[in-house]
């Protein structure tokens, strides 16, 4: 097994929140992010909303996209009019760090 299956395509990013706590990724956590990957129904993905990133599930369901949270306090992000949600990529892996 591999961590980085596109090495040109790969990128990692520190998490900062909690809104996929359920999903085992949390606060501080380095997740793994291949751009090569075509995002499907059911992938965490990292995406971009009015420039800000987040990391949710992609729902993806009779052409209407959302995003969800692994954590129940947090809304789903739906796209309002004229917004848009860019998938920017496939989160392959989360790395955690047990000793500081």
């Amino acid at each position: 097994m591999t961590l980085v299956s596109h090495p040109q395509a790969t990128f990692l990013m520190r998490v900062s929140g909690t809104s996929m706590q359920d999903a085992g990724i949390g606060d501080g956590d380095m997740l793994v992010i291949d751009r090569a990957i075509k995002p499907r129904h059911g992938h965490v993905v990292v995406a971009v909303v009015d420039g800000e990133y987040t990391v949710k599930y992609l729902h993806h369901r009779a052409g209407r996209v959302r995003l969800k949270a692994a954590n129940p306090t947090f809304p789903d992000i739906i796209p309002k009019d004229g917004q848009t949600i860019e998938v920017w990529g496939v989160v392959t892996s989360c790395i955690k760090r047990f000793i500081t």
